[in-house]
């Protein structure tokens, strides 16, 4: 597939996701996807829709803002912000109803128009001090 199809299959999974539309969000993974950065080992399929469904339960209305993507071969990297606000527990902290803003970059590998493997880094101290779960930096 070309960098425009993924690119746009990327596009439709992020408007998915900010309609909470998790299935929707899904369907720009493969089965085989090997998610890496949210947990010690790559997650699969099973656990990358666990993830998902914990964040839009803990923050209603999390959205996703792209600001850069760039395509290279069979590769994207995305600089993102995902917004929300503190609703239910989330990583043992009982909810706040705090915003949150959290930034982050992603790469994806695609084969057939869909991720099989995706590499991400968010700033998860920041995304819990929002939330008071650690005590803020400086």
């Amino acid at each position: 597939m070309s960098p425009d199809v993924n690119e746009a299959n990327l596009q439709r999974a992020c408007d998915a996701w900010n309609a909470r539309d998790i299935d929707g969000y899904l369907a720009l993974y493969d089965d085989s996807i090997k998610l890496h950065g949210y947990s010690p080992e790559p997650m699969d399929k099973t656990a990358v829709r666990g993830l998902y469904e914990m964040i839009h339960r803990a923050f209603d209305g999390p959205k996703l803002t792209f600001h850069d993507v760039f395509s290279k071969g069979d590769r994207l990297a995305i600089r993102f912000t995902m917004t929300g606000t503190h609703r239910d527990q989330f990583r043992g902290v009982a909810p706040t109803g705090r915003r949150i803003s959290v930034d982050g970059i992603t790469i994806l590998r695609f084969s057939g128009g869909r991720c099989i493997e995706r590499w991400s880094s968010v700033d998860m101290y920041g995304w819990l001090a929002q939330i008071g779960a650690v005590s803020p930096l400086g």
